[in-house]
Protein backbone atom coordinates (compact mmCIF):
# COMPACT_ATOMS: atom_id res chain seq x y z
CA UNK A 1 0.00 0.00 0.00
CA UNK A 2 3.27 2.37 0.83
CA UNK A 3 4.44 1.63 -2.27
CA UNK A 4 1.90 2.58 -4.71
CA UNK A 5 0.61 5.61 -2.57
CA UNK A 6 4.64 6.72 -3.20
CA UNK A 7 4.37 5.77 -6.90
CA UNK A 8 0.69 7.67 -7.27
CA UNK A 9 2.33 10.77 -5.66
CA UNK A 10 5.41 10.69 -8.19
CA UNK A 11 3.64 10.17 -11.63
CA UNK A 12 1.24 12.89 -10.23
CA UNK A 13 4.63 15.27 -9.74
CA UNK A 14 5.74 14.36 -12.98
CA UNK A 15 2.72 14.58 -14.51
CA UNK A 16 2.04 18.05 -12.86
CA UNK A 17 5.29 19.33 -13.86
CA UNK A 18 4.88 18.42 -17.79
CA UNK A 19 1.27 20.33 -17.55
CA UNK A 20 3.32 23.71 -16.72
CA UNK A 21 5.29 23.34 -19.29
CA UNK A 22 3.84 24.84 -22.55
CA UNK A 23 3.45 23.38 -26.19
CA UNK A 24 5.17 24.61 -29.11
CA UNK A 25 1.49 25.83 -30.38
CA UNK A 26 0.67 27.62 -27.05
CA UNK A 27 4.07 29.69 -27.86
CA UNK A 28 3.70 30.27 -31.92
CA UNK A 29 -0.07 29.62 -32.47
CA UNK A 30 -1.28 29.67 -36.07
CA UNK A 31 2.16 29.29 -37.13
CA UNK A 32 3.06 28.48 -41.13
CA UNK A 33 2.98 25.26 -41.43
CA UNK A 34 6.25 25.36 -43.77
CA UNK A 35 7.64 27.36 -41.00
CA UNK A 36 6.75 25.08 -38.14
CA UNK A 37 8.37 22.03 -39.92
CA UNK A 38 11.15 24.19 -40.27
CA UNK A 39 11.35 24.77 -36.61
CA UNK A 40 11.59 21.36 -35.47
CA UNK A 41 14.25 20.12 -38.37
CA UNK A 42 17.71 19.89 -37.31
CA UNK A 43 18.94 23.12 -39.10
CA UNK A 44 15.87 25.49 -37.86
CA UNK A 45 14.07 28.19 -39.23
CA UNK A 46 15.67 31.11 -39.82
CA UNK A 47 15.37 34.12 -41.93
CA UNK A 48 16.56 37.45 -42.51
CA UNK A 49 14.83 40.52 -43.12
CA UNK A 50 15.70 44.71 -43.35
CA UNK A 51 14.32 47.44 -41.84
CA UNK A 52 13.59 49.15 -45.37
CA UNK A 53 11.75 46.46 -46.83
CA UNK A 54 9.90 46.15 -43.45
CA UNK A 55 11.08 43.37 -40.56
CA UNK A 56 8.62 40.55 -40.89
CA UNK A 57 9.19 38.64 -37.35
CA UNK A 58 7.74 35.66 -35.88
CA UNK A 59 8.40 36.48 -32.49
CA UNK A 60 6.70 39.69 -33.22
CA UNK A 61 3.51 38.47 -34.56
CA UNK A 62 0.40 39.19 -32.76
CA UNK A 63 -0.11 35.87 -31.80
CA UNK A 64 2.94 35.49 -30.54
CA UNK A 65 2.92 34.51 -26.36
CA UNK A 66 6.62 35.53 -26.16
CA UNK A 67 7.27 38.23 -23.82
CA UNK A 68 7.12 41.18 -25.46
CA UNK A 69 10.76 42.02 -24.38
CA UNK A 70 12.41 39.48 -25.54
CA UNK A 71 11.94 40.95 -29.23
CA UNK A 72 11.71 44.36 -28.26
CA UNK A 73 15.13 44.06 -26.79
CA UNK A 74 17.00 43.24 -29.69
CA UNK A 75 14.39 45.91 -31.80
CA UNK A 76 15.79 48.51 -29.36
CA UNK A 77 19.05 48.54 -30.73
CA UNK A 78 17.60 49.91 -34.21
CA UNK A 79 19.07 47.67 -36.65
CA UNK A 80 18.78 47.86 -40.27
CA UNK A 81 18.97 44.05 -40.65
CA UNK A 82 17.82 41.02 -38.50
CA UNK A 83 17.92 37.42 -38.49
CA UNK A 84 15.46 35.44 -36.77
CA UNK A 85 15.72 31.78 -35.72
CA UNK A 86 13.40 29.18 -34.42
CA UNK A 87 14.50 25.63 -33.62
CA UNK A 88 13.27 23.33 -30.98
CA UNK A 89 15.74 20.39 -29.58
CA UNK A 90 13.47 17.68 -29.25
CA UNK A 91 14.12 15.84 -26.24
CA UNK A 92 11.89 13.57 -23.08
CA UNK A 93 10.40 16.48 -20.86
CA UNK A 94 12.04 14.57 -17.82
CA UNK A 95 15.62 15.63 -18.57
CA UNK A 96 15.34 19.39 -19.34
CA UNK A 97 16.74 21.65 -16.74
CA UNK A 98 17.89 25.26 -17.24
CA UNK A 99 20.29 24.72 -14.97
CA UNK A 100 21.92 22.65 -17.62
CA UNK A 101 21.19 25.68 -20.39
CA UNK A 102 23.19 27.82 -18.29
CA UNK A 103 26.36 25.86 -17.74
CA UNK A 104 26.36 24.74 -21.02
CA UNK A 105 26.29 28.28 -22.45
CA UNK A 106 29.07 28.95 -19.78
CA UNK A 107 31.68 26.97 -21.72
CA UNK A 108 33.06 30.09 -23.99
CA UNK A 109 36.11 28.22 -25.63
CA UNK A 110 33.79 25.59 -27.32
CA UNK A 111 32.82 28.41 -29.56
CA UNK A 112 36.29 28.50 -31.07
CA UNK A 113 37.16 26.48 -34.40
CA UNK A 114 33.37 26.09 -35.60
CA UNK A 115 32.94 26.10 -39.04
CA UNK A 116 31.19 28.28 -41.85
CA UNK A 117 30.93 27.77 -46.04
CA UNK A 118 33.39 30.52 -46.57
CA UNK A 119 32.13 32.00 -50.05
CA UNK A 120 35.59 34.31 -50.25
CA UNK A 121 37.73 30.97 -49.79
CA UNK A 122 35.49 28.57 -51.26
CA UNK A 123 35.85 25.82 -47.87
CA UNK A 124 34.68 25.64 -44.79
CA UNK A 125 36.55 27.83 -42.09
CA UNK A 126 36.51 28.10 -38.21
CA UNK A 127 34.37 31.31 -37.83
CA UNK A 128 35.93 32.03 -34.44
CA UNK A 129 39.54 31.28 -34.14
CA UNK A 130 39.80 31.97 -30.36
CA UNK A 131 37.33 32.17 -28.02
CA UNK A 132 37.91 33.31 -24.59
CA UNK A 133 36.57 34.83 -21.30
CA UNK A 134 38.25 37.79 -20.57
CA UNK A 135 37.66 39.72 -17.10
CA UNK A 136 35.67 42.95 -17.79
CA UNK A 137 35.09 46.06 -20.55
CA UNK A 138 38.22 47.51 -19.08
CA UNK A 139 40.70 44.62 -18.20
CA UNK A 140 40.69 42.24 -21.43
CA UNK A 141 43.32 39.57 -20.19
CA UNK A 142 41.82 36.03 -20.80
CA UNK A 143 40.24 33.94 -17.65
CA UNK A 144 39.15 30.76 -17.83
CA UNK A 145 35.81 28.92 -17.82
CA UNK A 146 34.04 28.19 -14.27
CA UNK A 147 33.25 24.62 -13.40
CA UNK A 148 29.70 23.64 -13.70
CA UNK A 149 27.73 25.57 -11.35
CA UNK A 150 24.87 23.81 -8.66
CA UNK A 151 22.65 26.51 -9.20
CA UNK A 152 20.63 29.11 -11.58
CA UNK A 153 21.83 32.66 -10.86
CA UNK A 154 18.64 34.87 -11.61
CA UNK A 155 21.03 37.67 -13.26
CA UNK A 156 24.69 37.39 -14.51
CA UNK A 157 27.13 39.20 -16.87
CA UNK A 158 30.23 37.96 -18.39
CA UNK A 159 32.80 39.28 -21.02
CA UNK A 160 33.83 37.16 -23.95
CA UNK A 161 36.65 38.01 -26.56
CA UNK A 162 35.94 36.34 -30.27
CA UNK A 163 38.94 36.45 -32.68
CA UNK A 164 36.42 36.64 -36.07
CA UNK A 165 37.73 35.34 -38.95
CA UNK A 166 36.74 38.45 -40.60
CA UNK A 167 37.10 41.09 -37.86
CA UNK A 168 39.82 39.99 -35.91
CA UNK A 169 39.54 40.78 -31.83
CA UNK A 170 35.90 41.32 -31.38
CA UNK A 171 34.51 41.96 -27.58
CA UNK A 172 31.07 41.33 -26.61
CA UNK A 173 29.47 41.79 -23.40
CA UNK A 174 26.73 38.53 -22.93
CA UNK A 175 23.96 39.05 -20.40
CA UNK A 176 22.07 36.19 -18.87
CA UNK A 177 18.74 36.62 -17.60
CA UNK A 178 15.97 34.79 -15.94
CA UNK A 179 12.69 36.02 -18.42
CA UNK A 180 9.14 34.78 -18.59
CA UNK A 181 9.65 30.62 -19.00
CA UNK A 182 13.04 30.49 -19.93
CA UNK A 183 16.80 31.95 -19.86
CA UNK A 184 17.37 34.73 -21.64
CA UNK A 185 21.22 34.95 -22.98
CA UNK A 186 21.81 38.34 -25.04
CA UNK A 187 25.52 39.33 -26.48
CA UNK A 188 26.21 43.04 -28.07
CA UNK A 189 29.27 43.97 -28.45
CA UNK A 190 31.18 46.85 -26.69
CA UNK A 191 33.72 47.91 -28.43
CA UNK A 192 33.92 48.53 -32.16
CA UNK A 193 34.03 45.60 -34.77
CA UNK A 194 36.56 46.52 -37.46
CA UNK A 195 37.96 44.99 -40.54
CA UNK A 196 41.43 46.37 -41.64
CA UNK A 197 41.18 49.22 -38.95
CA UNK A 198 38.02 50.50 -40.68
CA UNK A 199 34.68 50.30 -38.36
CA UNK A 200 31.74 48.19 -39.37
CA UNK A 201 30.09 48.15 -36.46
CA UNK A 202 30.34 50.94 -33.82
CA UNK A 203 30.52 50.07 -30.50
CA UNK A 204 26.98 48.36 -29.05
CA UNK A 205 25.32 48.25 -32.91
CA UNK A 206 25.58 44.21 -32.86
CA UNK A 207 22.85 41.72 -30.61
CA UNK A 208 22.85 38.42 -30.77
CA UNK A 209 19.92 36.98 -28.39
CA UNK A 210 18.61 33.06 -27.67
CA UNK A 211 16.09 32.88 -25.77
CA UNK A 212 15.63 29.20 -24.22
CA UNK A 213 12.71 27.74 -22.99
CA UNK A 214 11.82 24.34 -22.01
CA UNK A 215 8.74 23.05 -23.70
CA UNK A 216 6.66 19.81 -23.86
CA UNK A 217 8.44 18.83 -27.28
CA UNK A 218 12.09 19.84 -25.61
CA UNK A 219 13.60 22.78 -25.62
CA UNK A 220 12.25 25.76 -27.95
CA UNK A 221 15.73 28.03 -29.26
CA UNK A 222 14.24 31.40 -30.17
CA UNK A 223 16.76 33.65 -31.51
CA UNK A 224 17.07 37.09 -32.76
CA UNK A 225 20.27 39.27 -33.90
CA UNK A 226 20.56 42.58 -35.72
CA UNK A 227 23.43 45.45 -36.56
CA UNK A 228 22.77 48.57 -36.80
CA UNK A 229 25.63 49.94 -39.53
CA UNK A 230 26.17 53.09 -42.11
CA UNK A 231 24.75 52.90 -45.26
CA UNK A 232 28.17 52.98 -46.68
CA UNK A 233 29.55 49.71 -44.57
CA UNK A 234 26.31 48.23 -46.08
CA UNK A 235 27.06 48.77 -49.69
CA UNK A 236 30.49 46.84 -48.79
CA UNK A 237 29.00 43.56 -47.19
CA UNK A 238 26.78 41.06 -47.27
CA UNK A 239 25.06 41.69 -44.25
CA UNK A 240 22.14 39.27 -44.41
CA UNK A 241 25.01 36.64 -44.87
CA UNK A 242 27.63 38.12 -42.31
CA UNK A 243 24.32 38.05 -39.27
CA UNK A 244 23.15 34.91 -40.12
CA UNK A 245 26.60 32.92 -39.80
CA UNK A 246 27.40 34.17 -36.58
CA UNK A 247 23.78 33.39 -35.95
CA UNK A 248 24.05 29.72 -37.00
CA UNK A 249 27.42 29.12 -35.47
CA UNK A 250 26.48 30.31 -31.77
CA UNK A 251 22.72 29.21 -31.81
CA UNK A 252 25.34 25.44 -33.22
CA UNK A 253 27.39 26.12 -30.48
CA UNK A 254 24.46 26.29 -27.88
CA UNK A 255 22.51 23.30 -29.13
CA UNK A 256 25.96 21.04 -29.21
CA UNK A 257 26.02 21.89 -24.99
CA UNK A 258 22.91 21.61 -24.24
CA UNK A 259 23.52 17.67 -25.66
CA UNK A 260 26.26 17.23 -24.00
CA UNK A 261 24.49 18.24 -20.69
CA UNK A 262 21.89 16.25 -21.44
Amino acid sequence: MKKSIILFFLLFTANNIFAQLRAFNDIFPNLNQDIKKAAFSESGYIKSSQKTNGFVIMGNDKNSKLDSQIVNNALKKNPGYLVESILVIRLNPDSINLLDVYNALGNIRDLSGRLYNSATRNKSVPLFEEATRVTNERQLSAIPDPAPSRTLPKTETVYIRLKDANFGNTYYRAEMALVQNGLRYTMTNFRNISYLFVPVMKEDKFIAQLYFEPIQEGILIYSIAGADISDFVASKIDMDSAITKRLNVIISWAVDGIRKKL
